[in-house]
């Protein structure tokens, strides 16, 4: 393909993933060929920069730049390695939640939930081990950072994971982290609303605030309350994403002037204490959505036994079950 092609969604490609698209109709295209002309704006969704997790609706409108010649035929793709029995433990530990719809994990910190470059270990991987008897593989429906704790929602069906899906499209859903954060906000509790564009620097890719007029930019916004705080040390928030951006409460928490305890991205990678853990402080407490079958489904995940050290070291009560959002339009 040699010249800009515009193509319309249609209705067999509805809710697929950007990426996904591109390889079923385009399967030439390497991944990396695809995630460049991703990043360099080549490819649009209706006009816009898109993602490659973008998921199509019918009616859109995808701009194809020029693949050049095409390639060899790229090879068969390997077999999925089996789950070991290690990780398969480690997996059916974590179910917090499971029926005939959905399953809800408590993903640890460090599992990357998809591939990528140089990350051959991650959740997607492992999903068979999960399957617990049922034809269909379970599906991801959203994400976490790989450093980031706590809830993860998989749909068991193709319905109900399109089902869970649409529900975070339609902003129907109420994710609550929790997070230490160096310093305390000037505002005990507030509305963090600031556009994020990705960008590249010396530490890598990074989302950092941009104006709404950049056509980069993706509106982001957060809702925080204080739950506790260390005098001016440290302060335990409690975080509502509004919206879905790519390190969202990473950035935005910096953008306050207190970013997130053990986040060498965007603040300080050191700890409060020697024996405390230096992993992000970030922890997806809670998920509170409509439940593909009817009624409202709520998941909560415990604090891991690492971040409980700190919260412990803060004099902060890591039991505390109280939902500081409840009843509180976004």
């Amino acid at each position: 393909m040699t010249r800009v092609e515009t193509r319309t969604i249609g209705p067999e490609d509805g809710e697929i993933r950007l990426d996904r698209w591109f390889r079923r109709h385009f399967p030439q295209l390497t991944h990396g060929r695809l995630q460049k002309l991703l990043r360099t704006g080549q490819v649009r969704v209706d006009g816009r920069r898109a993602e490659a997790n973008l998921r199509l609706k019918p009616g859109q409108t995808v701009r194809v730049p020029p693949l050049g010649a095409p390639e060899a035929a790229p090879a068969p793709a390997p077999a999925r390695r089996p789950v070991s029995a290690r990780d398969a433990e480690m997996l059916e530990r974590a179910v917090l939640h499971r029926d005939d719809w959905l399953i809800a994990l408590d993903k640890p910190a460090g599992l990357a939930v998809q591939g990528g470059t140089g990350t051959q270990r991650h959740l997607d991987a492992m999903l068979d081990a999960l399957r617990f008897g049922a034809a269909e593989r379970p599906r991801l429906v959203h994400r976490l950072d790989r450093d980031t704790s706590g809830v993860l929602l998989l749909g068991r069906t193709a319905s109900a994971a399109a089902a869970l899906a649409e529900a975070f499209r339609q902003k129907t859903t109420r994710k609550t982290y929790w997070a230490i954060v160096l310093g305390r906000p000037r505002l005990a509790q507030g509305r963090i609303d600031a556009a994020l564009a990705k960008r590249l620097g010396r530490q890598g890719e990074r989302v950092m605030t941009a104006d709404q007029t950049d056509e980069d930019a993706r509106h982001a916004v957060t809702l925080y309350d204080t739950l506790d705080s260390a005098g001016g040390r440290a302060t335990w928030l409690a975080l509502w994403p509004v919206t879905g951006r790519t390190h969202q409460l990473r950035a935005h928490c910096a953008l306050i002037g207190t970013p997130i305890l053990g986040d060498a991205k965007y603040g300080v990678g050191k700890p409060l204490g020697p024996a405390l853990p230096r992993r992000l402080h970030l922890h997806a407490r809670s998920i509170v959505l409509p439940h593909p079958k009817g009624g409202m489904l709520h998941v909560t995940a415990p604090l891991p036994a690492d971040l409980r050290a700190t919260w412990e070291f803060l004099g902060f009560d890591p039991d505390r079950d109280d939902d500081p959002f409840a009843g509180v339009e976004p």
